[in-house]
């Protein structure tokens, strides 16, 4: 099977993009888009590990090879669907990653593995986006009018321009980035015991959908070691700040950490 074939091949019930691996690695890493993104986000990132490290690119409802299931538009049924069609996979330590709407959704994805008896991850690395105990800042736009979802869009950039000049194309994702920011606007933190396993927070140094200020509370949510990075770049850093923060998930991956 060649890379473009594997790429293409699904399992966990269409949730996890990738064939799985003849022999079990040390370690997997889940990793979560952001709102109307998709596992194509992370099609680089394998190559950028070491071999005993299996990268495992979450495909949610809505969208590429999911395109006919619906998006989901709250977190509490997305959570519970992912957390059993992972059941599975959870044979070696694993460790999620999520960047803006991801990293709400792994954060409550932890919890209900807990809640299951089925482990915490080894790591939580949470990244773009606001600590889940603070409240909105945004304004609520997932039921508004088109207008104001594509200035919104634009602002946080998203998706490549030429999408925007191209009306039929933004008609057919419109559905499913409407349906990612209600999971984000809907969403209302309960509290709880904090996870024991460390969070890492990445934070681009000129966001202002989630500025440093707002990342830094996830400290809260772990009893288990805590760690910021503040890199160059606006919302989507995880694109133009790559190399370091693949950099910083895989020292994370391998330290010793203490509470």
């Amino acid at each position: 099977m060649n890379r473009t074939e594997a790429l293409r091949t699904t399992r966990a019930q269409g949730w996890v993009m990738g064939a799985r691996r003849r022999t079990a690695p040390a370690l997997r890493l889940f990793c979560l888009p952001y709102a109307g993104g998709s596992a194509s986000a992370y099609t680089q990132w394998p190559d950028a590990f070491p071999d005993d490290v299996e990268v495992c690119a979450v495909e949610l409802p809505g969208r590429q090879t999911r395109w006919r299931d619906d998006a989901f538009t709250r977190v509490e049924p997305l959570v519970e669907a992912l957390a059993s069609a992972l059941a599975g996979e959870l044979g070696v330590p694993y460790a999620l990653f999520g960047h803006s709407m991801g990293s709400l959704v792994a954060f409550e994805l932890a919890r209900e593995l807990r809640r299951r008896g089925l482990g915490e991850p080894r790591v939580l690395f949470v990244s773009g986006g606001p600590a889940p105990q603070l409240p909105r800042e945004q304004p609520r736009i997932h039921d508004g009018p088109q207008a104001l979802v594509v200035e919104r869009l634009r602002s946080l950039g998203g998706l490549p321009e030429e999408v925007y000049d191209a009306p039929e194309l933004l008609e057919l994702l419109l559905p499913t980035i409407r349906a990612d920011f209600a999971v984000c606007e809907t969403y209302t933190y309960r509290s709880g015991p904090p996870l024991a396993c460390p969070v890492v927070a990445f934070a681009g140094a000129e966001d202002r959908e989630a500025p440093p200020s707002r990342v830094d509370p996830w400290r809260e949510q772990t009893s288990g070691g805590f760690l910021k990075r503040v890199l160059p770049g606006g919302h989507f850093f995880l694109r133009s700040a790559q190399a370091e923060l693949i950099g910083t998930i895989r020292a994370a991956l391998g330290r010793e950490w203490k509470p």
